[in-house]
């Protein structure tokens, strides 16, 4: 009898490739993906504990799939999953925890435990890398992992420990993944770690990386997922005059004073960010460049928050993902005095929230009366297309009869009328 299995993934790109990797492995074998507020056989819940309201929802999510069907079997995996192992463990509403080290074992779980075997995600065999290329996935875009784990030990962060030091994939193995998802028919490529900028494997360093999966033969496009502003060098920028890198990166500003910078003990200055971004605008017009605030971090005072300000107005970010410090317990930070009270860490994230709003506004503008490259990823109620241009701003094609995972060029006329402002297109040419 076939089975059904759920799964739910919080948190970054990173737990999204592992997850279409795990289930892309159960389609093949006898079990039916059903969505995860559906009755399942097995709930698999792929956890995040970068922030305290991470862990919040992560808890909630394993409490939503007990309400749905209390005999069902439950897998907690992920970084909560090896924050608070031990913890985990004794709820009793989770049948397995699987911690990042042994996550490539769930399949392995679950057969094991629908064979009556007893068994212990700690007795298979830690693997990194060892998730087959997904032919099916959650997605539109093929998530790349390439890296995993971190060295540079930020005062807030609590990565190292749940991801573990930094893990470079074999160059060969990336490549062999990027040809297979190609040949299952996937159009974007998106390369995703911990800290991309830091792969180093054998002579290859990221930018070589990079460069050679541009010259993978194929029609497709590659894209960067979240980036640390140091680890790649200086000629890498030039990388995106190649037509199949996208002209975006989302690259971790987290603050815009020297003193906070350091505080978090940063790899860069706000000065050398600013730079950098400055050299990337002028040598890639129209390039969007996407960010992370963390606002309220101890010892931030208001002088140290316009600096933060300032710098994101002068960049020109083409959005900011904002986040109020969290404490975590392990991080240096978590021992640092001045801790800023709540209220105020509330009203400096709705300040930059407000700003990026007007600068994802201003920015989108920018479209309007130029085209863009759209790979469609769904087909709305209306039957238009929806997707993303090559700059990673999402746009409705005013069209129907359009083909999901296709590209078109999209002469964009518009925007909506929305909270989210989302370009639109009518005049349609496939491209080629």
């Amino acid at each position: 009898m076939t089975k059904k299995i759920a799964f739910k993934t919080l948190g970054c790109r990173l737990n999204l490739f592992e997850t279409d990797a795990i289930a892309s492995a159960f389609s093949k074998e006898d079990y039916e993906l059903v969505d995860f507020d559906s009755p399942a056989d097995v709930y698999v819940i792929n956890t995040c504990t970068v922030t305290n309201q991470s862990d919040s929802r992560s808890r909630r999510v394993i409490k939503q799939a007990r309400r749905i069907n209390k005999e069902a079997l439950t897998i907690v995996t992920g970084c909560m999953a090896t924050n608070y192992k031990e913890q985990l463990q004794q709820n009793e509403q989770i049948d397995y925890v699987v911690d990042n080290d042994h996550k490539t074992s769930v399949f392995s779980v679950v057969e094991s435990h629908y064979k009556g075997e007893l068994v212990k995600p700690d007795q298979f065999d830690k693997d990194l890398f060892g998730y087959a290329a997904a032919d099916e996935t959650f997605h539109t875009r093929s998530l790349i992992k390439i890296q995993d784990g971190c060295d540079n030990f930020c005062t807030f962060c609590i990565i190292p420990k749940v991801r573990g030091r930094a893990t470079s994939r074999p160059a060969e193995n990336i490549f062999e993944n990027i040809r297979k998802v190609i040949d299952f028919g996937f159009k974007e490529i998106v390369l995703t770690g911990v800290n991309l900028g830091r792969y180093n494997y054998k002579d290859y360093n990221f930018e070589k990386l990079v460069e050679e999966i541009l010259e993978i033969p194929g029609d497709f496009r590659v894209r960067i997922s979240s980036i640390e502003p140091d680890g790649y060098s200086d000629s890498f920028f030039r990388l995106f005059a190649h037509p199949k890198l996208t002209p975006h990166m989302h690259i971790c500003l987290q603050s815009g004073s020297e003193d906070i910078l350091l505080k978090m003990r940063r790899m860069y200055t706000a000065k050398l960010f600013g730079e950098m971004a400055a050299k990337l605008k002028a040598s890639h017009p129209g390039f969007n460049l996407t960010t992370d605030v963390i606002v309220g971090f101890p010892g931030e005072t208001e002088e140290d928050f316009k600096q933060t300000l300032q710098l994101a107005k002068q960049i020109g970010f083409g959005h900011i993902h904002t986040f109020k410090y969290s404490v975590r317990k392990g991080t240096r930070a978590e021992r640092m005095t001045e801790q800023v009270p709540e209220k105020l860490k509330t009203q400096r994230s709705e300040i930059i929230r407000q700003l990026a709003e007007e600068m994802k506004l201003g920015y989108r503008k920018t479209f309007v009366g130029k085209t863009q490259k759209v790979l469609v990823e769904k087909i709305n109620e209306d039957g238009f297309a929806t997707g993303f241009g090559e700059h990673y701003v999402p746009v409705i094609i005013r069209k129907q009869g359009l083909e999901k995972n296709s590209f078109y060029e999209v002469l964009i006329n518009g925007l909506t009328q929305s909270d989210e402002p989302i370009l639109t297109g009518a005049h349609v040419n496939q491209a080629i």
